[in-house]
């Protein structure tokens, strides 16, 4: 089974493990361009996914109800909010969101220290739900 990795392993990484389990984190969003860069297929709808924590602790098991390829301008209202993580606006979503992907960390991830992002980067965006918490 793939393993879903919510951010880095750390404080993010477990308050995004609390709220999916908690059944308030429905959504993620990823960027293409990681996706092609451990050239890793798409989640697909239908697809299992085993959660861990920063551990690498499996907690649970997800299941991938929507895949949407979309220009980050194209994020609805509706996706931020359901990633759970307490966004009221498409911009306090996006203002974290590019926090987090042009950060020192994922930069290395991605071997590309110029990386940047606009309204045109690839966003993949993720609707899942929990079919299984393990303990």
């Amino acid at each position: 089974m793939k393993l879903a990795e919510f951010a880095f392993p750390g404080p993010l990484r477990d308050r995004l493990v609390v709220a999916i389990l908690a059944g308030e984190k429905t959504t993620t969003s990823g960027l293409l361009a990681e996706y092609e860069h451990y050239h890793e297929e798409l989640p697909k709808v239908g697809e299992r996914e085993l959660v861990v924590d920063s551990a690498e602790r499996g907690v649970a098991v997800i299941e991938t109800t929507e895949v949407r390829r979309l220009r980050l301008s194209e994020v609805d209202l509706k996706h931020a909010v359901d990633e759970g993580e307490g966004f009221e606006t498409l911009a306090q979503w996006r203002t974290e969101h590019e926090k987090f992907w042009l950060s020192e960390k994922m930069r290395a991830v991605l071997r590309d220290r110029s990386f940047t992002v606009d309204d045109d980067t690839i966003v993949v965006a993720q609707r899942f739900h929990v079919v299984e918490r393990l303990s």
